[in-house]
């Protein structure tokens, strides 16, 4: 559901005024970089999970991009911090947005004007309510992850998530969850919006940053998670066959969380819900984002303390 308040380029203004001009760089050729992020409740109010790696990937995707971003890190963090505040909010999924702005139509737009928003609003699982527990159906999808030389899977750049557009809307179109893509090679990539993990005899595979897939911070925290657990997780091309075949499949993102895998291509994974080692990775996580256990590792910045900046 909306918020009340948007910081747009520094300032705060009501959701239905921030609006931009028909001209806008970003809405003719996709220029924009953005970030997906998530604060949880907790017992001493609203927590931002990872902050700093979050803030830290949309400068880096500004930077590939050749779109110079006019705050700096602490900025954003404060300004993600105070927009938190504003709204009220318990919980809530946060959309930082970096974009070319209006001015002349071309596509090198380096001459546009940059603008930054940053958007909070309420939003519960994003692949269902149920999905965390009895999982999702999946569909290997017909379309391809981008090429190495086609475009940058290491950074958020709005126009390439057409490509992430068409994998989903075909797995819906066919009934599915989710769409899960092939990378130029042929093996296992991600999904449109997630990474994945594979389990296969109590081993974790995932892909590496070599099969086009954005090296996301939900992940990582897994990556994490894993290796506190005791499992070592090997990072390989995953043949396409290997999903049939899995005990497990999980797939990891701000938005999705933690979510596993039941079907791909209507073939059952493993039991036909959530298997152990998949449920114990979820347990950890949830455990830390709602402040029920420890945050050993840092990874929570809570909104109703001191601005990063101050």
């Amino acid at each position: 559901m909306p918020s009340e308040w948007i910081w747009k380029n520094g300032e705060f203004v009501h959701w239905n005024d921030a609006t931009v001009h028909v001209t806008t760089h970003a809405l003719h050729y996709g220029s924009s970089v953005f970030e997906g992020v998530r604060a949880y409740s907790t017992p001493q109010g609203p927590a931002v999970f990872r902050l700093q790696p979050h803030t830290r990937r949309l400068a880096n995707s500004c930077k590939i991009a050749r779109i110079n971003l006019p705050y700096s890190e602490a900025e954003i963090n404060d300004a993600i911090l105070e927009t938190i505040r504003r709204n009220g909010h318990e919980s809530c999924y946060i959309r930082p947005l970096v974009f070319r702005g209006a001015g002349a139509l071309g596509v090198e737009g380096r001459k546009s004007p940059v603008d930054m928003i940053i958007l909070t609003m309420e939003w519960g699982r994003y692949l269902g309510p149920e999905a965390i527990e009895n999982g999702v159906d999946v569909q290997v999808s017909s379309w391809r992850r981008i090429a190495p030389d086609t475009f940058a899977s290491m950074a958020k750049i709005g126009g390439q998530y057409v490509n992430s557009q068409f994998i989903s809307m075909e797995a819906h179109d066919n009934g599915f969850n989710e769409g899960l893509a092939l990378d130029f090679n042929g093996t296992v990539s991600e999904g449109a919006g997630e990474n994945i993990f594979v389990i296969l005899d109590g081993v974790v595979y995932t892909p590496g940053m070599a099969s086009s897939i954005l090296m996301g911070i939900t992940r990582d925290s897994v990556l994490t998670i894993f290796a506190d657990l005791g499992y070592q997780v090997r990072f390989e091309a995953i043949p396409r066959d290997m999903l049939y075949i899995a005990d497990e499949i999980f797939m990891t993102g701000t938005a999705a969380e933690i979510t596993p895998v039941r079907s791909v291509d209507r073939v059952q994974i493993g039991s036909g819900k959530r298997g152990p080692i998949t449920k114990a990775v979820q347990e950890v996580f949830f455990a830390i984002t709602s402040g029920e256990a420890p945050d050993r590792h840092g990874w929570l910045t809570h909104a109703r303390q001191t601005a990063l900046g101050d």
